[in-house]
């Protein structure tokens, strides 16, 4: 393992750093900018022979910054297209995006880049050296547009299909998130009633020299099992969810076996789904549309789809069509797709219109995602209230029936 690790030391060669300078050009006039290399000497020595005198040469700091995400990515597709169709060249195009950026930690990516394809590198291998920020089919398709000589309209299209993509997630993530919110807010309200309400109201009770009604007698004793446990239930409760997390993301089993289960879902199942199939369609219409041949396109589809049930699908799919079978009787044999889907698909084959009626498979289950997130937040709303008044009021009435009983006695 330790040789391993010094190799691996070995090949990603001395640490660079990044020296902006100034000074005059071959002509006498002032010029600046930003180097790439190992160490003030080196950037020296490679700006004398350029032809620049240097009057000021000093090492850029970066600061952290957050974390880059997705959006940060598509922002970038979408703001390096746009500069491109405009005719800027592709460095500068770089440089203006690196410059203005709010998070420091996409400015240093972008440099990074930007100097992997100073130095002769094409921009999809200089993207490919970052596979956590763009994946195989991001680098496929600025492969294809570099070799087709349509970068700018390939970039487009894939900022089309990113800001797409994330559109579908964020309407996933707010269908699941305000449920679990409203959940979590219910636990804690419950808890701080345990632990300081309901002791008060036992300790008002003890005067009353009388029985207490049923209800009231196992709300003190849910309370008096918080408060002696409460440390072993909230350890219990953090644990479980680190420790499921902590397995979905390292374990591939978790995760095929989760996926299944979301697929199954009551009411959530068929969101996911409808979403999946979204990003699937969308996915090889971009990949189909950039001149990727199918086969190829196939291989980056099964991870975009974000689900490991379609993932093992599309490798099938993708072994059949390999082997002469059509797509669409490919898509058939794996009972995954409805029949919509499979006739838009057939469609396309035959009239050579693949990626036009992938497209508006996608749109339309783009469409469909929208409508089931707002039938199911108009549907939790009532739901919730329902579950969080039963809950609360429940123990409230139970607090307050000695209360009344007492009254009815001293009446």
């Amino acid at each position: 393992m330790a040789t391993a690790a010094k190799s691996v030391k070995k090949a990603a060669g001395p640490k660079e750093y990044v020296f902006a300078w100034e000074g005059k050009g071959k002509e006498g006039k002032m010029v600046r900018g930003e180097l790439r290399t190992t160490s003030e000497a080196v950037a020296q020595a490679t700006l004398r022979r350029q032809g620049v005198v240097v009057t000021k040469l000093s090492k850029q700091r970066f600061k952290r910054g957050s974390q880059i995400t997705d959006k940060d990515i598509s922002l970038f597709t979408r703001q390096l297209a746009t500069m491109m169709k405009a005719g800027v060249p592709l460095l500068q195009s770089f440089d203006i995006v690196g410059r203005g950026h709010s998070n420091p930690a996409v400015s240093k990516l972008l440099l990074d880049i930007k100097s992997d394809v100073e130095t002769g590198s094409s921009l999809s291998q200089a993207f490919r050296k970052h596979p956590l920020y763009f994946d195989q089919l991001y680098c496929n398709l600025i492969a294809a547009g570099e070799q087709a000589g349509i970068l700018e309209t390939l970039l487009e299209r894939l900022a089309s299909y990113k800001e797409k993509i994330l559109g579908i997630k964020s309407k996933i993530k707010a269908a699941l998130f305000y449920p679990i919110t409203i959940l979590v807010v219910a636990f804690v309200i419950t808890a701080v009633i345990m632990i300081f309400v309901i002791p008060a109201f036992k300790e008002v009770f003890k005067s009353f020299g009388a029985d207490l009604p049923a209800p009231t007698m196992i709300v003190i004793g849910i309370s008096d099992f918080f408060i002696a446990w409460w440390w072993a239930i909230f350890g219990s409760i953090g644990g479980a969810v680190f420790g499921f997390f902590y397995a979905w993301k390292r374990s591939e089993k978790m995760q095929m076996a989760l996926d299944r289960i979301f697929l199954r879902l009551p009411i959530f199942g068929d969101i996911i789904r409808k979403a999946v199939i979204a990003r699937w369609t969308r996915t090889l219409a971009t990949m189909f549309s950039a001149g990727v041949p199918l086969v190829e396109s196939l291989e980056s589809v099964g991870g975009a789809a974000g689900n490991y049930v379609y993932k093992t699908a599309t490798r099938q799919i993708q072994s059949e069509v390999s082997t002469g079978t059509s797509l669409t009787a490919a898509m058939q044999n794996c009972n995954l797709f409805p029949n919509m889907v499979i006739q838009m698909v057939a469609i396309g084959e035959e009239s050579g219109a693949l990626d036009a009626m992938l497209s508006k498979v996608a749109d339309f289950f783009e469409a469909e995602v929208d409508d089931s997130v707002e039938a199911l937040s108009s549907l939790m709303e009532p739901i919730i209230m329902v579950v969080l008044g039963t809950l609360i009021g429940g123990m409230v009435i139970a607090m307050y029936l000695p209360i009344f009983k007492l009254g009815a006695v001293v009446g």
